[in-house]
């Protein structure tokens, strides 16, 4: 079937299967590599795109089901002029990763986060980002990267 999906600001449309996971449509047919395959059950969030602005498990969504809409992914969140977001800014001042594999999903989690709660409480980006798994972190320094991002104060 044809399918039809801007992601990023770019309109990508491709003859893919029926069965087609956006996770796979991403990263195959748009090669946007950032958006990682973790679990393919949706326990581990390391696929979280933004569909229409809301954070989705794209192992978990047919790229059928995407077809006319909008998704961003990690490389989407950089300004036009390479300039990263305050969320990636915030990752990367206050160590919110180790291996990288969780920290596209983890980003893309908190971009939704954050849209629906600008100024969370610590408890509340925990709760928040609950859907997506790290391995590496201990999760302490996410909050503050999330928290940071927010333009709230870290505790140290």
């Amino acid at each position: 079937m044809k399918v039809t999906i801007e992601i990023n600001g770019q309109s990508v449309s491709e003859d893919v299967e029926d069965r087609t996971l956006l996770v796979h449509f991403v990263r195959e047919n748009a090669g946007l590599t950032g958006t990682n395959i973790g679990c393919d059950t949706t326990s581990c969030g390391a696929c979280t795109v933004l569909l229409d602005g809301e954070s989705v498990k794209s192992c978990t969504v047919l790229a059928a089901q995407a077809d006319g809409h909008k998704v961003t992914t990690v490389e989407g969140m950089a300004g036009p002029d390479g300039e990263l977001h305050p969320l990636q800014k915030a990752f990367r001042e206050q160590h919110g990763l180790q291996c990288g594999f969780c920290t596209p999903g983890m980003i893309m989690a908190s971009a939704s986060l954050l849209k629906h709660n600008p100024k969370p409480t610590r408890d509340e980006v925990r709760h928040g980002l609950e859907g997506n798994l790290c391995r590496c972190t201990g999760y302490h320094n996410i909050v503050n990267a999330v928290i940071e991002a927010s333009g709230q104060e870290v505790d140290r």
